[in-house]
């Protein structure tokens, strides 16, 4: 009796200084860290900003509670279109933003986005993980102290509200839209002004007649936003964006002193974010384009004119691009080749599967 009593009274001992020796070491590997994220994004948009948090929620959790990522909405730290710079300059330590937004300080930070009929979405997770995309854009972002990571996709957009239907071409010409990036100078090309307005700020722009037609994303904001009490003829395909990434931008000098595993959290949390940001889109999409159209939305197809014009544009703009600036070319060239390799395939099997799902949906529903 008295050799079990002390046994176990010496593994109890043993124990206590486990745990004594073990949570200096766990604290260690898991050290307290507090950072700030800056969105582009309003709260009024749950898929966009709504991701951003489950992101941060996500890297918390994983962390026992030691990493905590505060998320700001557009204009609360930064301006909107202003998130690039504060990761750059150290403002913040990460941001949630598009590249597109930041054409103006050079075109090939669209290809962290979308680009005129470029990669969809599970096309451009494939050139992100198994192309070379992730390398492409490490590249990219390294002079401007950035480390990026996909924080989501919308999927393909539409091509936006317009306030009068777009029959041809000349119909375009003079119409001032809302439109980001790459998608405005084509577009300038075929005739429109385009104007780059933050999401929480188009909205007053419609209204007021300071624009004639906006894009935005598609059924699912528009709605929430809008958009159709004050334009409504809705027209498809948005080809200037036909799988846009979202992106985490981490100040790189900051993401440098994080822990390894902190590091793993980080890009676990950033794959779970984006997948979770299309299958918000996919899942809500449809119906708030059913409340769209029943609501008086008139959805319109564009006229191959327009697209065809629009892939000439976007064409000439690439190669003009391309001449200019080798980094452009470099990501440009890589990022079409690995387009024109998958698209037959997708045409192939996902079109060919769509297509006539969707009209045997119709028959069985006609019946």
């Amino acid at each position: 009796m008295q050799r079990r009593s002390f046994l176990k009274k010496a593994g109890m001992g043993m124990v206590a200084g486990t745990a004594a020796v073990g949570a200096p070491a766990l604290a260690q590997e898991n050290p307290s860290i507090k950072w700030r994220m800056a969105s582009s994004f309003p709260r009024s948009l749950p898929a966009l900003f709504g991701t951003s948090e489950k992101f941060v929620n996500y890297v918390k959790e994983a962390s026992g509670g030691q990493f905590v990522i505060d998320v700001f909405p557009a204009g609360e730290i930064v301006p909107a279109l202003q998130v690039m710079d504060a990761v750059s300059n150290g403002t913040v330590q990460c941001g949630h933003t598009c590249g597109y937004y930041y054409f103006g300080k050079s075109p090939a930070y669209c290809f962290d986005t979308a680009v005129p009929f470029g990669l969809t979405a599970r096309q451009m997770m494939a050139w992100i993980l198994e192309g070379n995309g992730k390398t492409l854009l490490r590249e990219l972002f390294d002079p401007i102290n950035i480390v990026n990571f996909p924080l989501g996709n919308t999927g393909v957009q539409m091509g936006g509200w317009y306030r009068k239907e777009i029959n041809s071409l000349e119909d375009l010409k003079g119409l001032k839209m809302r439109t980001s990036g790459f998608a405005g100078e084509v577009l300038a090309r075929m005739g429109v002004i385009p104007q780059q307005i933050a999401g929480g700020d188009i909205y007053p722009s419609l209204e007021k007649g300071t624009l004639d037609a906006v894009e935005f994303v598609g059924p699912y904001d528009d709605e929430k936003l809008g958009f159709n009490k004050v334009a409504k003829y809705y027209y498809y395909p948005g080809f200037w964006e036909g799988g846009p990434q979202v992106s985490a931008y981490m100040n790189k000098d900051e993401f440098a002193k994080l822990p390894k595993n902190y590091q793993a959290i980080v890009e676990a949390a950033s794959m779970y974010a984006t997948a979770n940001m299309l299958a918000v889109y996919d899942a809500h999409n449809a119906g708030a384009l059913r409340r769209l159209i029943a609501g008086g939305a008139v959805l319109k197809e564009f006229p191959k004119e327009v697209l065809d014009a629009g892939f000439k544009a976007s064409v000439e703009l690439y190669k003009e691009f391309s001449d200019k600036d080798p980094m452009f070319k470099k990501i440009h060239d890589d990022y079409m080749a690995f387009r024109d390799d998958l698209v037959p395939w997708f045409n192939l099997v996902e079109g060919s599967y769509t297509r006539y799902l969707a009209y045997a949906i119709g028959q069985s529903r006609k019946a």
